[in-house]
């Protein structure tokens, strides 16, 4: 079981990692397209990692919604702990 702690980690330093961000500037309710300057290219990026993260499928469906970086946990948090 993972917590959204460290769910929350992981989501940071994946942005980090793929896109450069600066992890102290990222806060839960940061915007990914606005605050993040992440593009519809770089979410496709996000959530291929993601997926190596859970090792699920993830439907693009489940991400339409997703703005901030606590959307993304939430989601990563339903898809591992079968929420």
């Amino acid at each position: 079981m993972h917590s959204q702690e460290e769910i929350y980690s992981k989501v940071v330093a994946i942005l980090e990692e793929l896109f450069e961000v600066d992890a102290e500037s990222v806060t839960p309710e940061s915007n990914l397209y606005q605050d993040l300057d992440i593009d519809s290219i770089d979410a496709v990026d996000l959530v291929v990692e993601l997926k190596k993260y859970t090792g699920k499928k993830i439907q693009p469906d489940d991400f339409k919604q997703v703005r901030t970086v606590q959307d993304v946990v939430a989601e990563v948090d339903k898809l591992l702990n079968n929420v």
